[in-house]
C-alpha cells in the first residue's frame, strides 16, 4: 500500500483515530427488544434457535470412568501443587483446579466459534434499546445439588458479590455494572452504565452462579473448606486438604440434555492429584497413578518417554493443533520496582536472555521465539504499521516510544554461544544511558546503589531454564538471583506483586474484550490485588487504545486496534516475550476415546474426552 503524504495522512488519521475512539454500542448489530437464544460479538451465530448440540461433541459417547489428571490450566486463585479453599471465586488462597465445573453459568461458549456464547441457566437474554441493560429468561428447571431452584434472585445476588469480593477476574469486568435485579424468579435484569466495553456482557455471561443460601450462611472468604453447593455437571467428592480432590459427575443433573451440555462431562469421576515438583507428577504418570498429561519439559517430551508402559503400547503420545487464540508466555519485570521503570533497563535485561542457547540444549529444537503477547493470532504486529494503525497511534505520538512508528519491535536472534558478546554489548550501553555505571563487579546508581533482579519462580525447571539468563545479567553487572519458592508463597507474592522477575503464561479470547486486557494492561489494575497486570504497566496511551479495542465495531477494526496495541506493548517491554509451541504435548494410558475434530478455541479434555472400557481391559486398566 503506498504511503500518504503526511499532511493527508494526519487529516485522515486524526478522522480515523476519533471514529474508532467514539463509545461503542454493544451489540450494535443486534435487534433490541427480541429474545436471543445466544450472543456473538459481532451477530454471527453458527447456530440455530433449534440446534440439538455442539458439532464438537460426540453426542452418543459413553458415560462412566475415572479421569485422573494434572491439569495443564487453570484460573482465578486456583494452585496445581496445593490448595487450602474450596472458594475459587475469591482473591485469596490456594483453590483446586476446576471447582467452576461444579456451577453451571447464564450462557456458555462454543469452542468452534471466537466469541459465541448460547443459553445454558438462561433459555434466552432480551437487549434493552440503549443496549446497557441484559434481560435474562432463566430456565424453570434450574437446580443446585441439593434440590433446590436456581433462581434470579441467585443470580443477582452472585453478581453483587463477585463486584465486591470477586476475584479480579470476576469483579473487573463487573467495574461498570449497576445494578443487578431479580425482576421475579425466572428474569434477571443486568444494567451498565453505558462505559462498559460492548462486549463485556460476554465475559459476565459465562460467570460461575453461586446459592445465595450457601454464602449467606457461610462467609465468601479464602478461609473454607466446606464444600459449596453449586449447580453443575459435577461437585466436591472426597478430598485430602493439599494432596488430592475427585469431582464426582451428579447422576441427576438438571441440565444434563440442554443442547450446550450434550456430548459433554462424560466421566464419572474426575480426580486431580497434586505434586509439588514435575518429576513427581511424571513418576505418578509411568505408574498409572495419572492417566493423562500435557508435557511441558522439551527434555522430558525428547527423552523420557521410554518407560515401560509405553513401550508396552499402554501409554500413547499424540499432539493436538494448539487453540486459535492469542497467547502470551513472556516475563513480567516488575515497574513497582524503582530501578525497572527506565524502559532502556528493561531491554537490556531482555537481551541477556539467548533463547537461541536454551532452544538448542533445553527445548530440544521444539518451542519458536516468542515476540508478542499475542501470539499465534492475527493480532501480532508485522512489519511497519498499516494507515489504519496509524491512524491510531498517530495522536499519540508524543507519548509513545519512537520504535512503535518503524517495524513492529522484535527480539533479536542470538549467535547461539550462550553468551553473544554484540547482545550483551548493546545491553551494557543501555545500562550506561539509563544512568548504571560499573563499579567492580556490578553497576550502580548515583547514590551507589547496585541493580538488582530476582527472578522468583516454583519449579526446579525455571531454575535450570533461567539459570543462564541470571549469568548473562551478572556478566553486564546486575546483581541478579534466583529464588526458588513453594506454591503458596508463590502464588501470595504473585497476587501481592511482591517479586521483581516473574514469569507467566497466559491465554486470551479469540475475540478479546476491552475488559480482557484492562486485567493486564490497563491503569486501573496497576494497583489491584490479584490482578494480571503483574509488570504494573499505567500508561495513557496504552489505556486509550485498550478502548480503542472495546470500541471496535467490527473484527476488521478489532485486529486493527489489536495490532497497534502490540506494537506499544512490545516497544515498551513491560512484558520480555519468551517462547511458545504451537502444539499441544499430550501423554495419556491409552483408555479413553475423544472426538476426531478438536475444536479450535478451547481443548477441555476432562469434558470432551470419555472413558473407553475395551481399550481400558486391552491394557489391565478395565
Amino acid at each position: 500500500m503506498a504511503a500518504l503524504p503526511r499532511r493527508d495522512f494526519l487529516a485522515l488519521g486524526g478522522a480515523a483515530a476519533a471514529a474508532a475512539l467514539m463509545p461503542g454500542k454493544a451489540f450494535a448489530n443486534i435487534a433490541t427488544g427480541t429474545k436471543l437464544h445466544g450472543l456473538s460479538a459481532f451477530g454471527d451465530l453458527k447456530y440455530k434457535p433449534d440446534f440439538p448440540h455442539f458439532d464438537y461433541v460426540q453426542v452418543d459417547a459413553p458415560v462412566g470412568g475415572i479421569f485422573n489428571f494434572s491439569p495443564p490450566n487453570w484460573g482465578y486463585n486456583q494452585d496445581t501443587q496445593t490448595f487450602n479453599t474450596m472458594n475459587s471465586f475469591a482473591n485469596k488462597g490456594d483453590a483446586p483446579p476446576r471447582m467452576e465445573m461444579c456451577f453451571d453459568t447464564l450462557m456458555v461458549r462454543a469452542l468452534d466459534e471466537p466469541d459465541a456464547v448460547y443459553g445454558q441457566i438462561a433459555d434466552g437474554v432480551t437487549l434493552s434499546d440503549d443496549r446497557n441493560g441484559f434481560t435474562f429468561s432463566l430456565r424453570p428447571e434450574a437446580r443446585f445439588h441439593d434440590g433446590a431452584p436456581l433462581t434470579a434472585r441467585d443470580a443477582a445476588f452472585t453478581f453483587k458479590l463477585y463486584k465486591e469480593k470477586g476475584h479480579p477476574d470476576l469483579s473487573l469486568s463487573l467495574t461498570h455494572m449497576v445494578d443487578a435485579v431479580a425482576v421475579d424468579d425466572r428474569t434477571l435484569r443486568l444494567t451498565f452504565s453505558g462505559k462498559q466495553s460492548a462486549r463485556t456482557v460476554l465475559n459476565v455471561v459465562e460467570f460461575p452462579i453461586l446459592s445465595k443460601a450457601f454464602y449467606t450462611a457461610n462467609p465468601f472468604d479464602s478461609s473454607q473448606l466446606n464444600p459449596p453447593l453449586g449447580s453443575g455437571a459435577y461437585k466436591v467428592g472426597r478430598f485430602s486438604a493439599g494432596a488430592w480432590i475427585e469431582y464426582d459427575r451428579v447422576a441427576d443433573y438438571w441440565g444434563r440434555d440442554l443442547p450446550v451440555n450434550r456430548g459433554l462431562n462424560n466421566f464419572d469421576r474426575i480426580r486431580i492429584e497434586f505434586y509439588q515438583n514435575r518429576n513427581a507428577g511424571f513418576e505418578a504418570f509411568k505408574k498409572g497413578e495419572i492417566t493423562y498429561r500435557e508435557e511441558f519439559v522439551s527434555r522430558v517430551w525428547a527423552t523420557a518417554y521410554d518407560f515401560p508402559a509405553m513401550t508396552a503400547g499402554k501409554v500413547a503420545k499424540h499432539e493436538f493443533p494448539a487453540e486459535k487464540r492469542p497467547s502470551m508466555q513472556a516475563t513480567a519485570v516488575n515497574q513497582r520496582r524503582e530501578q525497572f521503570r527506565d524502559p532502556r533497563v528493561r531491554r537490556a535485561i531482555a537481551l541477556c536472555f539467548d533463547f537461541e542457547w536454551a532452544r538448542r540444549n533445553f527445548f530440544y529444537g521444539s518451542y519458536e521465539r516468542s515476540q508478542s503477547c499475542f501470539e499465534k493470532s492475527d493480532f501480532r504486529a508485522e512489519g511497519a504499521p498499516s494507515p489504519e494503525e496509524l491512524a491510531l497511534l498517530e495522536p499519540l505520538r508524543s507519548q509513545l516510544p519512537a520504535e512503535v512508528f518503524g517495524e513492529a519491535v522484535t527480539q533479536p536472534a542470538s549467535d547461539g554461544s550462550g553468551r553473544d558478546r554484540k547482545l550483551l554489548g548493546q545491553a551494557a550501553k543501555l545500562l550506561s544511558a539509563a544512568g548504571w555505571k560499573r563499579s567492580g563487579d556490578f553497576v550502580v546508581n548515583d547514590k551507589g546503589g547496585r541493580l538488582s533482579a530476582e527472578f522468583m519462580v516454583d519449579d526446579d525447571t525455571f531454575v535450570q531454564v533461567y539459570s543462564p539468563w541470571v549469568a548473562n545479567m551478572k556478566a553486564i553487572g546486575i546483581d541478579a538471583t534466583i529464588r526458588l519458592v513453594d506454591s503458596a508463597q508463590y502464588q501470595s507474592r504473585q497476587a501481592s506483586f511482591d517479586f521483581d522477575l516473574l514469569s507467566a503464561a497466559f491465554s486470551f479470547s479469540a475475540t478479546p474484550t476491552r475488559d480482557d486486557l484492562e486485567v493486564f494492561f490497563h491503569s486501573s489494575t496497576a494497583g489491584v490485588s490479584g490482578s494480571r497486570n503483574l509488570p504494573g504497566i499505567s500508561d495513557p496511551a496504552v489505556d486509550t487504545l485498550i478502548n480503542a479495542v472495546g470500541a471496535a465495531k467490527d473484527r476488521e477494526n478489532l485486529t486493527v486496534a489489536m495490532r497497534a496495541l502490540d506494537r506499544v506493548l512490545r516497544a515498551r517491554c513491560d512484558w520480555i516475550p519468551s517462547w511458545f509451541l504451537a502444539n499441544h504435548r499430550v501423554a495419556y494410558w491409552d483408555m479413553f476415546g475423544f472426538p476426531e475434530q478438536k475444536p479450535d478455541f478451547g481443548f477441555p479434555v476432562e469434558a470432551l474426552w470419555w472413558f473407553d472400557k475395551d481399550k481400558a481391559a486391552k491394557i489391565g486398566k478395565g
